[in-house]
């Protein structure tokens, strides 16, 4: 009989799990993590993961929106220790449904194994990674209990909802790099700065590919106020509709992506060029969302994310392009136009600087900082 490939021995230790686990909740995570320094995969892996446990909570159909927001709250309270996760893996277990995935449903109910992981690293990135989840839960909740297929009322909604399920990590993996390379340190200022732009560019191109799945959740992250100057209501949209005006709306999004996208190879360009393994992690991801952008200009009309997925041949390009030229400012620069070539590009204006706080604060939340009353830790089912 073959071997369950999410089954891991009880003797394996927390890290060998979580490496077990990455490739089947994450394949772009599992491609770039382990072109990180050894003293970096553990610490991304783990932040990874726990970001992938807040999201299978807050995306659980049969939840309500109550049910959602104490169980986040008692995920947070385990990460700053007020809680036991075995007894909280245990309450979510029966409040899982068929639709999470196999993979996400085991990661969930392991997640004292994550834990674990966290709580053995250094303090600086232990706080990071703390800090990071808690804000993602609060912020990311607020915006799942409104979402609708309206869209987002304003771009400037959009630049919130991308911060609070990305920027945030964007601000937590600069901590992560400014702890382990002194040559990043130096440049902490400039890092915190383009953070949030680096993670908003991967998180639009998400959005602009998964808009009609997203759709079919019931969900739009897409800003109405775009749609409205091209004439389009986005509650009316149905995928396979040719509508030019939709798609030059669409257009322009890709526009702000890109420049985000630009943001996002000015940081990578920060970090020391001797730090290889951080420089790779970065540029394959901002390469494969650039070709990503490409594919949704190139592809009007598109009704599915597998129209513009980038091929495998695409994929094996970008490593090798990016692996060769890694240290090399200048041919890094050359790369990145020739990918973005013939993409529409917004305005410096377009592109927010984001309001939101780096993550720096060492003091965890009051409301975490001790152990949960097991009344107010009970899941409303």
């Amino acid at each position: 009989m073959s071997r369950d490939p999410l089954q891991v021995d009880s003797g394996v230790s927390d890290e060998a799990y979580q490496d077990r686990i990455l490739p089947h909740v994450s394949r772009t995570f599992a491609l770039t993590i382990p072109q990180l320094p050894a003293a970096l995969r553990t610490p991304v892996t783990s932040a990874y993961l726990l970001c992938r446990i807040a999201d299978t909570i807050e995306d659980e159909p049969v939840l309500s929106a109550e049910a959602t927001l104490v169980l986040l709250r008692r995920f947070v309270a385990v990460l700053y220790g007020g809680e036991d996760p075995a007894l909280l893996a245990q309450d979510l277990a029966p409040q899982l449904s068929e639709q999470t995935l196999p993979a996400e449903r085991d990661l969930a109910l392991n997640m004292g194994r994550v834990v674990r992981v966290t709580e053995r690293l250094g303090e600086p990135q232990r706080i990071a990674i703390q800090r990071c989840v808690e804000v993602m839960c609060s912020g990311m909740h607020q915006f799942q209990c409104t979402a609708s297929l309206r869209g987002l009322p304003r771009s400037s909604d959009l630049d919130d909802y991308c911060y609070y399920v990305a920027g945030v990590v964007g601000q937590m993996l600069t901590e992560l790099f400014c702890d382990y390379s002194p040559g990043a340190a130096q440049q902490r200022n400039a890092l915190d700065a383009l953070a949030v732009s680096f993670a908003q560019g991967l998180q639009m191109t998400n959005i602009l590919k998964d808009v009609w799945e997203d759709r079919a959740r019931g969900a739009c992250w897409l800003p109405q106020e775009v749609f409205t100057r091209h004439g389009i209501d986005l509650a009316q949209l149905a995928p396979g509709q040719r509508d030019a005006r939709f798609n030059a709306a669409m257009s322009e999004l890709v526009g702000v992506a890109h420049a985000h996208l630009r943001n996002a190879l000015s940081f990578t360009l920060l970090i020391p060029g001797e730090e290889t393994g951080i420089r790779r992690f970065c540029l394959w991801a901002i390469g494969l969302a650039v070709l990503t952008l490409r594919r949704i200009e190139a592809t009007p009309g598109f009704a599915s994310g597998a129209e513009v997925k980038v091929s495998h041949a695409a994929v094996a390009m970008t490593r090798f392009l990016t692996s060769v030229a890694v240290g090399n400012d200048w041919m890094l620069k050359r790369l990145f136009d020739w990918a973005a070539s013939g993409l529409p590009l917004a305005s410096s204006s377009a592109v927010r600087r984001p309001s939101r706080p780096a993550l720096h604060s060492p003091e965890p939340a009051a409301e975490y900082s001790q152990p949960a009353r097991r009344s107010e830790g009970r899941s409303a089912h």
